[in-house]
């Protein structure tokens, strides 16, 4: 399979998506196969939410936006600049990648899947039950332009057969079974992680409406969610609930308003202290995983020693938000914008592909 053909597939799905955005469906005659795809896909995205109810509109149209940005073939070009590609290899290094996809947000498996097929191996799909109907249809409009893919890409709901390495993302009990079970293959495997922002109280408001979309986008399910706080001693948080009160809506969406009533509730009754402005609760927890719904906060004495700790426990890390307060940390309202060659759990896809 040549490298630039699948390159270029990928770019002319950028521009399929790229007609799709929550307030309008444009249809342009530039983009391939849109006679027979696009009110297809308008269609499926209009379902989304009958398959997965956290999938509203809202959020799928986001995340495919956030792909048609993404499937630009300036990046595309960037992101593989990094390695060396020989396009002249054929098929004699091709092997077959099989892939376990998590479905907690739309699309969430997709950069494994175009990570496999542009170092020209194969690609075995078991999707997530959540999220099962996206990529199948973003994988048939890829073969649509460029008909050698069907031999590339395969999917199955069964039993994981017939592959030479593995991918495969999950909570940390299914990474354990995960672990064992994959023993004798190459693999990445993903477990549980968090995001967490750190605060000195003199971010702007437009620093911490920012950080409500790191909360708030896709209901805070995604490892790149903000779930946690870092602030100093005595900070105060009435700017931080003013800023996020542009996200109040969310308490209108039944399933995150169910959470929110029975978290708080558990809270409640065990007597913790919560702060509440009746749509989010900030509870004071030295975990980094909170539920739905909720936020969990912590005081720091030294910038330096929470550095120093967020290193320890980088393992359980996705992202740090913070205003340069942290090395390497990711600007406010960024989290849920990751680029190319921004890789989950600091694992270089590319790298683990190209050594198989």
């Amino acid at each position: 399979m040549n490298s630039i053909n699948t390159k270029l597939s990928f770019v002319e799905l950028g521009k399929f998506l790229s007609q799709f955005t929550l307030n309008e469906q444009n249809h342009r005659t530039d983009v391939l196969h849109n006679d027979l795809y696009f009110e297809k896909f308008k269609d499926l995205l209009s379902l989304s939410q009958s398959h997965n109810g956290w999938f509203t509109p809202e959020q799928v149209y986001f995340a495919v936006e956030s792909w048609a940005k993404a499937l630009r073939e300036d990046n595309i070009n960037k992101w593989l600049s990094a390695y060396h590609i020989d396009y002249a290899q054929g098929d004699k290094a091709v092997k077959t990648i099989g892939l376990i996809l998590a479905g907690n947000i739309p699309l969430v498996g997709f950069h494994d899947f175009l990570s496999v097929l542009i170092t020209g191996h194969k690609v075995l799909v078991k999707a997530s039950s959540n999220d099962q109907h996206l990529i199948a249809f973003l994988a048939n409009y890829l073969i649509s332009i460029e008909p050698e893919l069907s031999n590339y890409i395969s999917f199955t709901d069964g039993k994981l057969e017939n592959f030479d390495a593995i991918i495969a993302t999950g909570s940390n009990n299914t990474a354990r079974y995960f672990e064992f079970y994959f023993k004798d293959k190459p693999s990445i495997i993903r477990k549980n992680r968090n995001s967490v922002a750190v605060l000195n109280g003199n971010e702007s408001h437009e620093d911490l409406m920012g950080l409500g979309e790191d909360i708030f986008r896709y209901f805070g399910l995604g490892c790149r969610n903000v779930s946690k706080l870092f602030v100093p001693k005595d900070y105060n948080f009435d700017a931080f609930f003013k800023a996020i009160y542009e996200y109040k809506d969310v308490i209108f969406y039944e399933k995150y308003s169910n959470n929110y009533d029975y978290n708080k509730a558990v809270f409640l009754m065990s007597n913790f202290k919560l702060l509440d402005n009746e749509f989010l609760t900030l509870k004071e927890d030295a975990s980094f995983s909170s539920p739905i719904s909720s936020l969990f906060y912590e005081y720091y004495d030294n910038i330096e020693d929470l550095q120093k700790r967020l290193e320890i426990e980088s393992d359980q890390i996705q992202c740090i938000v913070s205003n340069n307060l942290i090395p390497n940390s990711i600007s406010f309202g960024q989290t849920q914008q990751p680029k190319l060659w921004d890789y989950a759990d600091n694992v270089d896809t590319i790298r683990f592909l190209f050594s198989l």
